[in-house]
């Protein structure tokens, strides 16, 4: 019996240890998330955030960041969502919407509601995108995909960044045709980069 009873605090034991190294795994993956991850209740009141997240609250709240306070901007989407679930037939479980600071600081906030029937509770999972930063990696990679030279790199990730030919000319201090050179061949790159890989898969012409 006493082998019995040992054997069954083991399983027990082994059974926690299993969950803590999942909590923790978890806990490492959204921690390590570009994109900001936190849930919220219907207060308004923080439970989780990830790093990510912190970065985009102050980047949002500046000078008056508070640690544990969701920003007002990412509040009024929850709020909106839960106008629009309580006003429908059709109970809306979703939501997006972008807040948008200046070229360099463009955010697309996704809303859903949680309706945890298990934990009795209910509240938000909200996911920040930063659009700006999405842009700049996408551009870095087409860099190399393109083969662009330096001064095609410059021109297209501001390009990618949302910048018009007038502010990328004024930003780097060259004239507007000079942007409108650059940006023809780049074009011309892509083009061809394309057609490379229609002929490398066969694709081209039903071949």
């Amino acid at each position: 019996m006493t082998a019995f009873t040992d054997l069954l605090l083991d399983s027990k034991d082994n059974l926690k240890y299993h969950y803590c190294q999942q909590a923790d795994f978890l806990q490492e993956v959204m921690e390590n998330l570009q994109d900001g991850l936190l849930i919220i209740n219907e207060a308004g009141e923080l439970i989780y955030a990830n790093a990510s997240a912190h970065h985009i609250f102050h980047q949002l709240k500046q000078d008056s960041y508070e640690h544990h306070k969701l920003p007002q901007a990412i509040w009024h989407i929850c709020e909106l969502l839960l106008v629009r679930r309580n006003h429908s037939l059709n109970k809306v479980f979703f939501l997006s919407d972008e807040i948008s600071l200046n070229k360099t600081k463009i955010f697309r906030v996704r809303v859903r509601w949680l309706d945890l029937t298990k934990c009795k509770r209910s509240g938000f999972l909200i996911i920040i995108e930063n659009r700006y930063e999405s842009m700049r990696n996408l551009a870095i990679a087409e860099v190399a995909q393109y083969h662009l030279t330096q001064r095609e790199t410059d021109i297209w990730c501001l390009y990618r960044a949302n910048y018009s030919y007038k502010e990328i000319a004024a930003y780097l201090y060259i004239s507007i045709n000079t942007v409108k050179k650059h940006m023809k061949n780049i074009h011309a790159k892509r083009r061809q980069n394309f057609l490379d890989s229609q002929f490398s898969t066969g694709t081209l012409y039903g071949m």
